[in-house]
């Protein structure tokens, strides 16, 4: 199958086409991806195609979010399966730096966060939203677009990126793409391929016993009880070890103590190497 969207590599490739499109009176949208694309992915570029003319779509695996130790190197990179991915998508164009176009030599500026990216996956990961703040704010002013859109399968990474646009008044929307899931209610992700087939089998209890803690929490269990119990399910089910279980305000993320308005139930769980996120909207009954 041969590939038919446009790739281009630099900043300057990027923002000339970028003009050509605004000149036309095109509105542009931009989907941040580390590659690997799969179907949560190719759903941001559908979702936010109701909403731009012109859709670029990055590549990029960006190594300052990647803490020592962590699967920089591995991380699958599949640039052309992907761009014939994205062929049967509204993409318009693919922006593929390399990381000297993105981090030149001399380069030492890098975005820091505190509060909301201090928590949760902030704690277990220190530094990794400043790599995520630092790579998006890049894509932002090199492509300009009208709106972005992230998954809200990486809910905290979404927050932090709302926040941080609010604070330095940069002026693009900010669109939230609904979390998607395979057959069995696992959260698709680039690392699930990491996973074995015993290790594939465990991993698809993750959605159900989150679910079970939702309902659990609607009816009225103490919700550090119900976050006690998932994970102690979750370690039941085979899982290594679990990173945290906590239902927060879905808008500050800090936990909640009882459930007078809608909140979020946030977790991390390891099987073997690999670190899987999940999460769900709990309703107010």
């Amino acid at each position: 199958m041969s590939q038919k969207v446009q790739i281009v590599r630099t900043i300057i490739e990027l923002r000339q086409q970028v003009a050509n499109w605004r000149a036309a009176g095109h509105r542009i949208g931009l989907v941040p991806t580390m590659g690997a694309l799969h179907e949560g992915h190719l759903s941001l570029v559908k979702a936010i195609a109701g909403k731009a003319d012109k859709i670029v779509v990055s590549i990029f695996v960006n190594p300052a979010q990647f803490g020592a130790g962590e699967d920089l190197e591995s991380y699958p990179r599949r640039e052309q399966e992907d761009c014939v991915k994205l062929d049967e998508t509204p993409a318009s164009l693919v922006f593929a730096p390399s990381v000297t176009e993105m981090y030149p030599n001399g380069h030492t500026t890098r975005i820091t966060l505190d509060g909301i990216s201090e928590i949760l996956e902030g704690a277990q990961r220190p530094g990794h939203f400043d790599g995520v703040a630092t790579i998006v704010s890049k894509l932002l002013l090199q492509c300009q677009p009208d709106i972005a859109i992230f998954g809200e399968k990486d809910y905290q990474q979404l927050a932090v990126i709302r926040q941080f646009v609010r604070d330095l008044d940069i002026p693009v929307e900010i669109m939230g793409g609904t979390l998607i899931r395979e057959a069995d209610g696992l959260a698709y992700s680039s690392r699930n391929g990491y996973l074995n087939s015993a290790e594939r089998a465990i991993a698809g209890q993750f959605n159900r016993i989150l679910n079970a803690l939702v309902l659990s929490v609607q009816a009225g269990t103490d919700i550090r009880q119900a976050e006690k119990t998932a994970t102690d399910a979750l370690l039941a089910a085979g899982f290594a070890s679990v990173d945290y279980v906590s239902v927060v305000d879905p808008d500050i993320l800090l936990p909640v103590d009882l459930l007078e308005a809608p909140a979020r139930v946030l977790a991390v769980a390891r099987i073997g190497s690999v670190r899987l996120l999940d999460n769900m909207a709990i309703t107010v009954r």
